[in-house]
Order: C-alpha cells, then structure tokens, then sequence
C-alpha cells in the first residue's frame, strides 16, 4: 500500500505554462508517459490550451473545484462544470480545454487500453479492497477509517480530505476495509456520496487486469 497527502504531493509545472499536475499514483512505478499502464493525477488549469494526446490510453476525468473546462474533441463536446461528475474520452483525441472561469482542478485517470479496466466513482459508503487487483481511492469529504485486519492491536489509520492510498495486490492479496470514522454520516456499501449533500464522499477506483493481457504477458523472447 502506498499513502499519500495531497499536501505534501509536489507539483510540476507544464510546459506551456498552462497549468500543473500532482501525481498521486503510476503502475508501475518509475514509468513514464510512454510505458505506464496506469496512472492517477490532480491537475491544476490556469489557462485555456490543449490536452496533451495520448493514442492507446483510454481516460476518464472529473471536476473537483473551480468553475471548470469546455472540452472539445474530434467529434464531441463537452461543459465539465459539475464538480465530482466523472466524463470519460479516448486519449487519442485531440482535446482543447476552454476555461468557464477561474483555476480548475480536475481528477485525471489513464489507463492503457487493452490491459486495465476501470471507473473512476466517487462513493459515500465503505469499501474494501479485498479481491481488486489494484486500485486508488482518496477522501473527499469528512473523515474515513482503514482499518487492516492483518495488523491486530494497531490503531485504524485515518484519512482526512486529500489523504488516501493506492495499491497493487500482485503476490499477496490486500484485505482491509475502508469506512467513515462516524457512525451518524455512514452510509450503505456502495452508496453513491450523491444521497447525501454533506456526508462523507470518496475517490473510489478498482481496477482489473485484462484476461488478454494476461495471457499474453510475459512477451516471448524470440529464440
């Protein structure tokens, strides 16, 4: 598991000025733009400009504060102005990202089409990992609790908004169970943050390896 503090996550700038970005996750780890299978990442838009086309990547993003982005894409429009409201696109486009007002940061998930799938969701109830092969999840509103079961006698782990984690569950499976700290805003597994205005709100994504992929994975060496 690999927690994170959107606090203390350094940012880089883009190269055209127009923004930064805050990695928060990257399968596997070390990648780059090139080779990456999956990533996670919050970016900041000051200006309009844009996306950067990534052909192979299938991707889905969501407004988390701001006034947001009119996107535009090959054959396709869309106003993202409704924070938490996921919109997914295929990276191949050529995306150009028009400002609906003042700095926008936006949640970004990109995964390599053909060997993960995945939906970016924002949840209201517990969820456990238990079974995903990876996966990312960060509060978004109020107060949540991991608890692990294979760590008896410690305290649970809180995570207040920004916090969470990600992880990637080759060789030993993650168990655990991730809730809302108190009992008066918890909601039913698998609730959507949506029945109710001011309870608790997750980031929630899992994530599976493609059976195809699989299969054909490692590669073989020619002789």
């Amino acid at each position: 598991m690999n927690f994170f503090d959107l606090a203390t996550t350094p940012s880089t700038p883009w190269k055209n000025g127009g923004g930064s970005t805050q990695e928060l996750a990257c399968w596997p780890p070390g990648a780059d733009m090139n080779s990456f299978e999956w990533r996670v990442s919050l970016a900041t838009v000051d200006r309009p400009g844009p996306f950067s086309v990534f052909p192979g990547i299938d991707r889905q993003i969501m407004l988390l504060a701001g006034n947001g982005l009119h996107l535009r894409g090959d054959s396709w429009e869309h106003a993202l102005d409704q924070p938490w409201q996921p919109f997914a696109f295929t990276g191949d486009d050529a995306v150009d990202g028009a400002m609906l007002g003042g700095t926008s940061k936006d949640f970004n998930l990109m995964l390599r089409r053909g060997v993960w799938h995945g939906a970016l969701q924002v949840v209201g109830g517990a969820q456990s990992p238990t079974g995903v092969e990876a996966g990312f999840c960060m509060a978004l509103r109020g107060e949540w609790c991991w608890a692990d079961p294979g760590e008896q006698g410690e305290q649970p782990r809180m995570l207040q908004a920004g916090q969470g984690f990600w992880w990637s569950s080759e060789g030993e499976p993650l168990q655990g169970r991730l809730e809302p700290a108190h009992a008066a805003g918890r909601l039913a597994a698998g609730a959507s943050a949506d029945e109710s205005a001011h309870g608790p709100a997750l980031v929630w994504i899992a994530l599976e390896r493609l059976r195809s992929f699989k299969q054909n994975w490692p590669p073989a060496l020619d002789s």
